[in-house]
């Protein structure tokens, strides 16, 4: 079924809005909260809970793009899971991307207008990368994959795949600085 489709049965409060969307997306949400958790008990009750907040959320908000607007409620509810779950322990990997996240995004007051002109400028940022580095930089910092995992999948080095995202937070700190944002 069509996305637009899908999105209407959530307006109309139909229930199997729902069904379409588990047919359609739960392999990819089930990924998304997977790369972060690495438990497949914890990814599902994440993407069981994305369905959830699918339904709260639609109407009001009409989303463009169905698989985005599931893949960020799936990523932040098993971001939230993790960080509760291994406050005390945490996921070496996980915490590295975390400490590499933190360094490059400002924390903001929660005015929507801070969050709007962020989201445009990494947007922006984005757009003005090459494929293969776009690719790399939200494979680790949206997907959460390892640099061995990224490797792997696009035939690099893991010190290559450093070096790229090393070069690339830089470039973004520049960017945000340009755009007066600041971290």
């Amino acid at each position: 079924m069509e996305d637009e489709k899908i999105v209407e049965l959530y307006w109309e409060r139909n229930e199997w809005a729902i069904s379409e969307t588990q047919i359609k997306y739960s392999r990819y949400l089930h990924t998304v909260a997977y790369n972060i958790l690495y438990s497949d008990e914890d990814s599902e009750e994440c993407v069981n809970d994305t369905y959830v907040k699918a339904w709260e959320a639609m109407p009001p908000h009409k989303p463009q793009r169905l698989s985005a607007f599931l893949g960020k409620i799936t990523r932040n509810l098993a971001l939230s899971k993790y960080l509760y779950s291994t406050a005390v322990k945490r996921s070496a990997n996980n915490e590295l991307i975390l400490d590499e996240i933190e360094e490059l995004i400002p924390n903001g007051d929660g005015d929507m207008s801070d969050e709007l002109a962020l989201r445009e400028a990494i947007n922006g940022f984005l757009a003005t990368l090459p494929k293969r580095v776009r690719i790399i930089f939200v494979q680790r910092y949206w997907y959460m994959l390892s640099i061995k995992d990224i490797a792997g999948q696009r035939g690099l080095t893991e010190g290559n795949v450093k070096v790229i995202l090393l070069r690339t937070r830089e470039k973004f700190r520049a960017h945000l600085e340009r755009e007066g944002i600041t971290v």
